[in-house]
């Protein structure tokens, strides 16, 4: 065990130090995009809902045509012996990754015997407590399930997010508010949306366009569970734009505050300051 590493990578059966080289040049997932991965978060000596997300990580291999290679109990253990080679309470993001290394019949069609597993364990630290983000509007859309596996953590699916990024970012926001292809609200280009309006916490219904998130899941659950009042509906912009506050949730960064979404400005709220207590509190409770 070697404290102070900043990446581990768990690949043909053994640990390795640092950012390891896994996809080689003919691999399926190098050239025509078979990989999926998840994500979930060691940080203060707790790992929030990872099964949750190991779970959701050998359903998206499945829909994308991939033979899970290990049993979510296999990855936990896993995830538990790679966390502890980093300094203890390091904020840790937890990446397992899969992809076809052949093509199957016609080459596009992944090959599920040939899946390769591999688990990449970087130290990103958590943001600020205070830290928020700024929303524009792109031209891009969310596409339904008949274009792309939006079913599925697909890696494919994030150049498209980058493409919105890129936008809003040459505008000066950080995040894209981002339309389902009604013109509906569907999410931002990384993380879930909610929003507030005279005490009520709103979110968009999930319409098939864009993942459930499990972190999304859990401030759901526990906002209710405090008492509030919270819908899933369809929303539009013109809801967003007339809201008291907005927040984003995501594994990366838990709960996020918005504060402008083009030239509406909103405080970081009660609800918002709440949501992110809720969670911490919950996580320290060893969930």
């Amino acid at each position: 065990m070697a404290a102070g590493e900043l990446v581990w990578t768990w690949f043909e059966g053994s640990w390795h130090r640092g950012d390891l080289p896994v996809m080689k040049a003919a691999d399926h997932g190098t050239w025509l995009g078979s990989l999926v991965f998840d994500g979930a978060r060691a940080f203060d000596g707790v790992m929030p809902d990872l099964v949750p997300h190991l779970e959701r990580f050998n359903r998206s291999a499945e829909t994308m045509g991939l033979k899970p290679v290990l049993s979510v109990a296999e990855m936990r253990a896993l995830v538990e012996e790679g966390v502890s080679r980093f300094d203890a309470g390091a904020a840790v993001y937890i990446r397992p990754m899969c992809w076809s290394a052949e093509g199957g019949a016609g080459v596009v069609i992944p090959d599920p015997e040939s899946t390769v597993f591999c688990l990449c364990l970087e130290q990103i630290p958590m943001p600020p407590a205070d830290a928020a983000q700024s929303l524009g509007r792109t031209r891009f859309v969310r596409p339904i399930l008949s274009m792309a596996p939006v079913d599925a953590k697909a890696a494919c699916l994030y150049p498209h997010n980058g493409r919105m990024l890129r936008e809003v970012r040459a505008r000066g926001f950080d995040n894209a508010l981002v339309a389902d292809a009604l013109g509906n609200v569907a999410e931002t280009a990384t993380a879930n949306i909610f929003m507030v309006k005279d005490g009520i916490v709103r979110t968009p219904v999930p319409n098939g366009t864009f993942l459930n998130g499990i972190t999304r899941q859990r401030i759901i659950r526990l906002l209710r569970e405090a008492g509030h009042e919270l819908r899933e509906e369809t929303l539009s912009f013109a809801d967003f734009e007339a809201a008291d506050e907005l927040f984003m949730t995501g594994n990366l960064s838990k709960v996020t505050p918005v504060t402008r979404f083009e030239q509406r400005e909103y405080p970081i709220g009660p609800v918002t300051r709440e949501a992110r207590a809720l969670y911490w509190s919950w996580a320290g409770a060893g969930a």
